[in-house]
C-alpha cells in the first residue's frame, strides 16, 4: 500500500439502498487516517476494510444531512471501547458541534481520548496543517451550508544519491540537510552542490472531495489540478431537473468540473437509489472526461500508483 490511499466506505445517497451505504470516505496518509463524512454503517465498513481505529484522529464533516453524520455517534462509541487514548478531532459547522456533541457525550461520556471540535464555515480556508499535509475547505452549493475538502501534500524531500554521497564522504549527520536541499560543505571548505548529491523528490499528491453540491462552473478554479477528484454524481442527465431542485450534480456535470480543474482522474459516487446500473454513471462521465473510476464500497485507490 502507498503513502496516500483513498478507501471508500460508503458511496450511496440519502435514501437507503441494498446496493450502497451512506457517504463515508477514509484517506490514509503516511500511517494516519482522515475520515470524510460518517454515514450509517461507517464503523462496520471501517472494520471490514481492516482499518485501525487507533490511527483515526481526524473526521471532516461536509454538511449536516443525516446520511453524512448519523454514523458518527456509533463510531465514536466503538472507538471508546477499544481503549485507545490520544485525541479525536471533529471538523463541522457550529450548529453541528452543538448537536453532535450532545449525542456523543450522552452515548460515550467517558471516552479514553479527548474530543476536539473545530468550527468550520462555508468559505475557502485552511483547516488543518501538519508536517506533511494541508487540508482546506471550499464552499459548495447545497440546501444548507456545505464544504468540500482538498488534501494537499507538502513538498517532499529530495532523494539521496548514495553513490555520490559516498564518493564525497558526506557524513550521516548531514543527510537530513542534504534531503532538504542544502549544499554540502567539506571540512576543507569545498562546496558540493546539492544537485550532485540528490535527485528530484517524488511529486506531491493531492485529493479533492466534493460532496453534495449543485453544478458550480467556478468550482474548478477553486479546486485546481489534483491527482484525484471525488465529485458527487447523484443523478444522470435524465434527472437534471431533480439535481437542480435538490442541490446535486449529474455525472456529466461532475466530469465537466474534473476536466476544467485539470484533475488527473475523477471518482464517481453519492449515487441516487433510483438507479440500479452504476455503469451508466461511468458512461455519461466519460463522454466529457475519459479518466473516470466507478466508485463502490471497498474500493481502494493508491494515489502513488493511480489506475491508468
Amino acid at each position: 500500500m502507498g503513502d496516500f490511499t483513498i478507501h471508500t466506505l460508503g458511496c450511496g445517497s440519502a435514501k437507503p439502498s441494498l446496493r450502497h451505504l451512506p457517504a463515508c470516505t477514509v484517506l490514509e496518509h503516511r500511517g494516519s487516517l482522515y475520515m470524510i463524512d460518517c454515514g450509517e454503517g461507517a464503523q462496520l465498513s471501517f472494520m471490514k476494510q481492516r482499518l485501525s481505529f487507533a490511527k483515526l484522529r481526524h473526521i471532516f464533516i461536509t454538511h449536516l444531512h443525516g446520511d453524512h453524520v448519523l454514523g458518527l455517534p456509533g463510531l465514536v462509541s466503538t472507538m471508546a471501547l477499544t481503549g485507545n487514548g490520544g485525541e479525536l478531532n471533529i471538523y463541522t459547522f457550529p450548529e453541528g458541534i452543538a448537536k453532535l456533541k450532545g449525542m456523543i457525550d450522552y452515548f460515550s461520556h467517558d471516552t479514553p481520548f479527548r474530543i476536539n471540535y473545530h468550527a468550520i464555515k462555508p468559505e475557502e480556508a485552511k483547516v488543518l496543517d501538519t508536517k506533511s499535509l494541508t487540508v482546506r475547505t471550499i464552499p459548495l452549493d447545497h440546501r444548507l451550508p456545505t464544504v468540500g475538502y482538498v488534501f494537499e501534500e507538502k513538498p517532499k524531500p529530495r532523494h539521496i544519491n548514495p553513490e555520490m554521497t559516498k564518493f564525497h564522504e558526506v557524513p550521516v549527520a548531514w543527510m537530513k540537510r542534504i534531503k532538504e536541499g542544502e549544499d554540502f560543505v567539506k571540512p576543507d571548505g569545498t562546496i558540493i552542490a546539492n544537485r550532485l548529491l540528490t535527485t528530484d523528490p517524488s511529486p506531491s499528491l493531492s485529493y479533492a472531495h466534493i460532496s453534495d453540491t449543485g453544478y458550480m462552473p467556478g468550482l474548478a478554479e477553486k479546486i485546481g489540478p489534483v491527482d484525484l477528484l471525488f465529485h458527487e454524481t447523484t443523478y444522470l442527465d435524465d434527472r437534471e431537473a431533480d439535481a437542480i431542485a435538490r442541490g446535486h450534480s449529474t455525472a456529466r456535470q461532475a466530469a465537466t468540473v474534473a476536466r476544467d480543474a485539470g484533475a488527473k482522474c475523477l471518482l464517481t459516487g453519492h449515487y441516487s437509489s433510483r438507479y440500479t446500473d452504476d455503469s451508466l454513471f461511468l458512461k455519461e462521465a466519460q463522454e466529457v472526461f475519459p479518466n473516470v473510476i466507478l466508485n463502490n464500497e471497498g474500493l481502494r485507490i493508491d494515489l502513488d500508483c493511480p489506475p491508468r
